[in-house]
């Protein structure tokens, strides 16, 4: 063997002594349960999305509920791939050198880490501006947003996607073993060269920038709503707007507070070009809290559902004493959430009917 070294034995002989002392109390066994949860989660959160798409196929909430359900299929596969490749690792014993001379696995780990965390990105945003043009043009979405454009639009989002988690491959730069030997990505020990540093600006950026569209987009949609239902009390076709703009305000924040550390975590390295030791620790603690938003997203169609909140609901009403809201009037529209309680309950009918009780059951 002449002096130079494969990549995947070259990045192994940096991390060699680099390695993270918090991840050896972590076992495959934490990994393989981390994976299964998410698998479970998300497939089942597709059977109740792929249900409600078939309900409502034609009608407006349908292009939103195929973004969901891409979402959601992306955050399952997501799981599957990268937590099949760790558990893997971890069940190696994390011995890089023997199961990744020609550095085939990094490259797959690391494409497929980029991909699955843009991805879902992307398409949170991509549906705040679907919901943010249903609202505000109802004519244009009707008319323009069909379900052969959604599907584009979600086939031009992977691609895009799949395109920066390929760049350092077009560009002979292979992924990097990360010092705790348990993922790879971009490199982020030494970071000198500026490509290196685009690449971690670029993730960092559009990561971001997916996250601002979104809450712009959720903030109009908001605002929007709002202001409808405060000039008009009685007007019902605009009521499953508000399920939808729920479930979009809690992705939003999920990924917020899910994926925030690491989008900054990797901006601060590509700027600052290197990092100090205590920044593996920083790094690993940023990656898991990204993986978490995988497991959080399908929770937010499984519980921010009108059955659950009507549930909820009729659970508070029990437990608070409320008699004053007409459960009833639920029954408006065919889809329809929690935020119209708040305008049943200030409803000068429903007082009238609670004042009317008490003087008819005298009367007999």
């Amino acid at each position: 063997m002449n002096g130079s070294k494969s990549p995947g034995l070259a990045g192994f002989g940096i991390l060699k002594n680099t390695t993270c002392h918090m991840e050896k109390k972590i076992s495959v066994f934490f990994s393989i349960i981390f994976m299964t949860v998410g698998i479970l989660s998300n497939s089942l959160a597709m059977a109740i999305l792929m249900k409600a798409y078939q309900r409502f196929r034609q009608k407006s909430k349908a292009s939103f509920l195929l973004l969901a359900s891409g979402l959601v299929v992306t955050d399952l596969f997501g799981h599957l791939i990268n937590g099949a490749i760790a558990v893997f690792v971890y069940a190696s014993d994390k011995d890089w050198i023997r199961f990744n001379q020609s550095n085939i696995l990094c490259s797959v780990f690391g494409i497929c880490m980029v991909f699955f965390g843009l991805c879902p990105l992307f398409l949170g945003s991509v549906m705040a501006v679907e919901r943010c043009i249903g609202v505000t043009k109802p004519i244009f979405h009707s008319t323009k947003m069909t379900s052969k454009h959604v599907k584009m639009m979600l086939t031009m989002v992977c691609l895009f996607a799949v395109i920066i988690a390929l760049l350092p491959i077009l560009r002979f730069r292979a992924y990097q073993i990360q010092a705790s030997r348990t993922w790879c990505f971009y490199k982020t020990e030494h970071v000198e060269d500026w490509e290196d540093r685009f690449y971690l600006l670029l993730f960092s950026c559009l990561g971001l920038l997916a996250l601002a569209i979104s809450f712009l987009c959720n903030a109009v949609t908001g605002i929007t709503l709002l202001r409808v239902k405060l000039k008009s009390q009685q007007r019902q076709g605009r009521s499953h707007h508000f399920e939808m703009i729920i479930q979009l305000l809690a992705i939003m924040c999920v990924s917020c507070i899910c994926w925030s550390p690491f989008l900054v975590t990797m901006a601060r390295i590509g700027i600052n070009k290197s990092h100090s030791k205590e920044t593996c620790e920083t790094i690993l603690f940023a990656l898991r809290m990204a993986t978490w938003n995988q497991i959080l997203d399908p929770w937010v169609y499984i519980l921010l559902r009108k059955a659950v909140l009507k549930n909820l609901y009729k659970i508070t009403r029990g437990c608070c004493g409320m008699h004053i809201i007409n459960l009833h009037m639920w029954e408006l529209s065919s889809i329809k959430n929690s935020l119209k309680v708040a305008a049943i309950s200030e409803s000068p009918v429903s007082s009238k009917q609670v004042n009317l009780q008490p003087l008819s059951s005298t009367g007999q």
